[in-house]
């Protein structure tokens, strides 16, 4: 019997479909305890896995196929081809061995495969190449991941010469152009949303592709709700929306029109006092000594936790910055795929800017870093926020910086002489402060905390609860202070990793209201999400306004259940008490009793009422969006 060979195409396979087991075999290991992850699902989630594999093979052997179909014969007779072939060889291997790198520190970081945050990483490449440089030795990872691929190549020298041998020999060409074909055959029978096997997110994650995940992101940054999700009639949807959305001296500005516009009136004299909204980067509430950490990392925040108006319970719309200021600004739900603030034509919203400019207000958004990031300045300049970034700040306001941007005290000093301006210019103000310091690789000045820099999110943490405590020193003595309010929100959790559909635990962040001579201390413990943030701080204000907000003031006396929104870029969710309703593509939809003290979930059959109410939501939110009845121009 001859000697069995293997052709280059099988031993492409071989080698691909290798590597991305032992990557599902390496995330498996990184889950942590208590995941879930039973023997069955296990199974279950690799057989899933090896379907994804198979379908990002298919494009994988694209460049295979295209040689295959372009070289000609006399090429691949020459003495030297295999040496050619053998290269090529180490360069796909060294980029798996790059991918299995990649998908190691980002499950690290979020706990997910790639998402739309890594395509974030790769439009960024500035700010996110920097970031990498700082956070890891990369000459080191480069070097290693070059020997694996030479050494690779090397050690199946043979192999390859022979899988050369018995695919050049035959008809190559016709070969490539089968290959061609699978491509095709993927797109059309293979969906990201088939990944979802359970109701348990690892076993999700590990059931998927990171690179066809990439892609699936890349290509998918806003998801059709009418199509992919359940929807109801538009018109009990609306309906039933119009209920959610009323409250206590507010009143539709047109009962018979499809906007959802309001007048609200302020309960009592209206606070024309400056704002300053400082949205701290993945400052989870876990963190914080007032929600229970013992580990003295916010001395600040617990001090002036005592002297405010704290909120408890709220709830991060989403696991993305934009996502939180999308939330923060426009007050409403999370709609599927990435944030508005990334998405073309997002302006002319009635903003919390907007409003306040309205009043006579200077509204400014005030970023450590480059606004273009996220396409942050295109949004806030276009919903009535003057800009105020990196750009902006003179070589003798920066004191120390980083990819992300100046440290959190020279942002907090500009924001300081931005005050002193509109003051200067006898105007109110309203600041909306976007953070950078608490994001890998947590670097920082040194000698202000006793966590050197570099050492991970603790660090962060608490350097970013030492710059607080400046502002509030510096402010202080600034003749604006008495009548200004210091609103401390983050913009989502550290983490949004979990065994369920969204862990409500990884979305619990704190919300912080100070102001000595007009904010009296006390704790809110009613459930909220951030959309209601904008609104419950204009009713603090007792501002009269016209509002396209589906928040709601919180502090206002209500009989309604409180409800918050989270979400992954997928998966939506509506959050009560202690109930917990995911909806996804696919018609996807999932119930849980949750324990919000504990985060433990366990299904249930999805309640008709409490669907009918999240569709209000999320679809009423979205048909605003889609036909732009949410818009002032």
């Amino acid at each position: 019997m001859p000697q069995r060979r293997l052709g280059l195409v099988a031993l492409v396979s071989c080698t691909f479909l290798s590597v991305n087991a032992a990557i599902r075999i390496m995330l498996l290991s990184m889950a942590p305890k208590g995941s879930g992850l039973k023997l069955s699902l296990v199974l279950k989630a690799a057989c899933t896995g090896f379907y994804f594999d198979l379908a990002t093979l298919a494009y994988a052997l694209v460049p295979l196929a295209l040689y295959l179909i372009v070289v000609p014969r006399r090429v691949t007779t020459h003495r030297w081809h295999v040496w050619g072939v053998r290269a090529l060889f180490a360069l796909f291997v060294g980029v798996l061995v790059f991918d299995i790198c990649a998908e190691y520190l980002f499950f690290d970081e979020f706990g997910t495969r790639f998402n739309f945050i890594a395509v974030d990483y790769l439009l960024y490449t500035t700010e996110v190449i920097g970031n990498i440089k700082e956070s890891y030795p990369l000459p080191v990872i480069f070097s290693g991941i070059a020997t694996v691929a030479i050494a690779a190549s090397w050690f199946l020298r043979r192999a390859i010469a022979r899988g050369a041998e018995i695919t050049f020999n035959g008809a190559y060409h016709k070969i490539g152009a089968v290959l061609l074909i699978a491509p095709l055959l993927s797109y059309g029978v293979v969906n990201v949303s088939q990944s979802t096997i359970s109701q348990n997110n690892f076993a999700n994650e590990i059931a998927g592709n990171g690179v066809y995940n990439l892609f699936a992101a890349f290509v998918n940054n806003e998801l059709s709700f009418t199509r992919f999700y359940r929807t109801l009639p538009q018109d009990k949807v609306n309906a039933r929306l119009r209920t959610l959305v009323a409250e206590r001296n507010n009143r539709f500005a047109d009962a018979k029109s499809e906007r959802f516009t309001r007048e609200i009136r302020g309960e009592g004299p209206e606070k024309r006092l400056n704002l300053v909204v400082i949205t701290e980067e993945s400052l989870s509430g876990e963190y914080l000594g007032v929600f229970g950490n013992k580990d003295h990392l916010t001395p600040n925040l617990d001090r002036l936790a005592s002297q405010s108006l704290l909120f408890t319970n709220l709830y991060a719309n989403g696991t993305r910055t934009i996502r939180g200021l999308e939330a923060l600004t426009l007050s409403i739900p999370p709609l599927p795929g990435t944030s508005i603030v990334k998405r073309p034509n997002n302006g002319g919203f009635r903003s919390w800017g907007e409003i306040l400019n309205g009043k006579g207000y200077e509204s400014k958004f005030i970023y450590a870093g480059h606004g273009y990031f996220d396409n942050m300045n295109a949004f806030f300049s276009g919903n009535g926020y003057s800009i105020v970034d990196r750009q902006d700040f003179a070589k003798n306001e920066v004191s120390f910086s980083n990819v992300w941007g100046v440290c959190d005290e020279d942002l907090f000093r500009k924001v300081i002489r931005e005050g002193d301006k509109s003051y200067a210019a006898k105007k109110p103000f309203f600041s909306m402060v976007m953070t950078t310091s608490n994001h890998r690789p947590f670097t920082y000045p040194a000698g202000r905390i006793d966590i050197p820099a570099k050492s991970g999110r603790k660090g962060g943490v608490k350097y970013a609860d030492y710059a607080i405590g400046r502002l509030v020193a510096e402010a202080s003595s600034k003749p604006w202070f008495k009548d200004t309010i210091f609103v401390i929100v983050a913009d989502h959790c550290a983490s949004s990793a979990g065994k369920t559909d969204i862990p409500i635990k990884k979305y619990e962040i704190p919300l912080i209201v100070y102001s000595p001579a007009h904010v009296k201390p006390a704790h809110v413990d009613r459930m909220m999400s951030q959309i209601d943030v904008a609104p419950t701080v204009l009713g603090l204000m007792n501002m009269s306004y016209k509002s396209d907000f589906l928040g709601q003031d919180i502090l206002k006396d209500s009989d309604r259940a409180p409800r918050a929104f989270v979400s992954t870029y997928q998966k939506l969710g509506y959050l009560t008490e202690d109930r917990l309703l995911v909806l996804g593509p696919q018609q996807y939809a999932a119930q849980y009793k949750v324990d919000r003290k504990s985060g433990k979930a366990q299904a249930e059959p999805v309640s008709d009422a409490m669907l009918t109410d999240m569709l209000a939501y999320y679809q009423g939110a979205d048909y605003l969006y889609q036909h732009r009845l949410n818009r002032i121009r």
